[in-house]
């Protein structure tokens, strides 16, 4: 914070400039009018002695008139260059008064509504931190500089939580849904939060929580989680086994909690034997969906496009919602193309090819690079999204 202030006061001494200068000016220009004053003083002095002088007939009319001229002369050559002085009506007092003001104005206004912590903990966390504790003051510190920030308040619950700290973490989480609204994945951190804080009783707010949070998305990843460690805990084995099946298929291959995630499904199956029960065997999981299409450009098209034009290809719901469900970028110098739209190539997770049962393809041609809106179109009819079979796709038609 020293190099800010630093830049502040040179920046006050500016402002001060402009108002002390003025009164530097009217020193000089009074010590100039001053010595005007003393010279034409010294010149009626002087005009006096060669009037006494005539009267007692040492000087005649003539040397009179010379020696007066002389004087005048004199008088002129002192006073050359003096400029007129200046008339204000702000006088000293006002300008040393603002002078004054302006940097305990200036100073009082910036530590009531300027941003000095802020420009601090920017520094701060341009540094990597030490320790965990350390990064925990300054979440704290960032949550009371921007109270309506989303984001600080989401990661310090975040911390909270990898600190042991669920009390605090619940009321953090709850704040973040305040003003973010109520989205899957920041109910499901709440209501963990909620369930840690409250000894891992399950309550009817923790149990409302997930519910909302699965009902708006039903693979959110926390409260699947949480719902099959209350089910272990609770004995209810199968549900729990379900639950973490369910969040499984949503983790990727290579990620490390899969590991920890197969151990509680395999302890809970133990647990279901041993206590007289079966294991339900999971349904099986419906196979990835992977659709092979050539795409062209129609003959009499071909004059009117150029290889730069992009060309965007994807597959999209008949009946969902508009967002492409999965989607490649060529450009019109690669077709004719074959490509090939997944699972993999999804848009958003929840929304995948397998998961809806028919689909249609298109390959837009956009000159702007727009995959929304563009100059030539090509649809095909409405097909399974289980389809196997390669397809033809042509851009034939103006993209209305």
């Amino acid at each position: 914070m020293i190099d800010f202030w630093l830049a502040a006061g040179l920046l006050l001494l500016v402002a001060l400039s402009f108002l002390l200068i003025p009164v530097l000016r009217s020193r000089r220009a009074q010590l100039e009018e001053d010595r005007t004053a003393l010279n034409v003083a010294l010149y009626q002095e002087r005009v006096a002695e060669l009037q006494v002088q005539q009267q007692e007939g040492v000087l005649d009319a003539a040397q009179m008139d010379a020696g007066r001229a002389e004087a005048a002369r004199e008088l002129l050559a002192d006073t050359e260059g003096v400029a007129a002085p200046r008339v204000t009506r702000l006088g000293k007092a006002a300008p040393l008064l603002a002078a004054i003001l302006v940097p305990v104005l200036g100073l009082g206004l910036y530590l009531h509504f300027g941003a000095s912590d802020k420009v601090e903990l920017t520094r701060e966390f341009a540094q990597a931190p030490q320790s965990m504790e350390e990064m925990t003051r300054r979440l704290e510190r960032a949550v009371a500089a921007q109270p309506d920030s989303a984001e600080a308040l989401y990661f310090l619950g975040r911390t909270y939580m990898t600190q042991d700290r669920p009390a605090d973490a619940a009321k953090i989480f709850e704040r973040t849904v305040n003003l973010a609204g109520r989205q899957p994945e920041l109910l499901g951190q709440w209501a963990q939060a909620q369930y840690f804080a409250d000894g891992k009783k399950w309550s009817d707010k923790v149990q409302a929580l997930t519910d909302e949070a699965l009902k708006a998305d039903p693979k959110e990843v926390t409260s699947l989680g949480l719902l099959g460690i209350a089910a272990f805990e609770g004995q209810r084995y199968q549900e729990a086994i379900d639950y973490w099946n369910r969040l499984l298929e949503q983790l990727p291959p290579d990620d490390q909690s899969r590991i920890a995630l197969q151990g509680g499904i395999t302890r809970a199956s133990e647990k279901l034997v041993a206590s007289g029960g079966k294991v339900a065997q999971a349904p099986a999981a419906k196979p990835a969906a992977l659709l092979k299409v050539r795409v062209d450009l129609a003959a009499d098209l071909k004059p009117k496009v150029q290889p730069g034009d992009s060309v965007f290809i994807f597959a999209r719901a008949t009946s969902g919602p508009p967002a492409p469900l999965a989607a490649k970028r060529l450009t019109v110098a690669d077709l004719p193309a074959t490509v090939e739209l997944g699972d993999g190539d999804a848009m958003m997770p929840q929304l995948k090819l397998s998961n809806f049962p028919e689909v249609q393809l298109v390959a837009r041609i956009s000159r702007a690079g727009k995959p929304t809106a563009g100059e030539w179109i090509g649809r095909s009819q409405p097909l399974a999204s289980s389809t196997t079979a390669p397809q033809q796709l042509t851009i034939d038609s103006p993209d209305k």
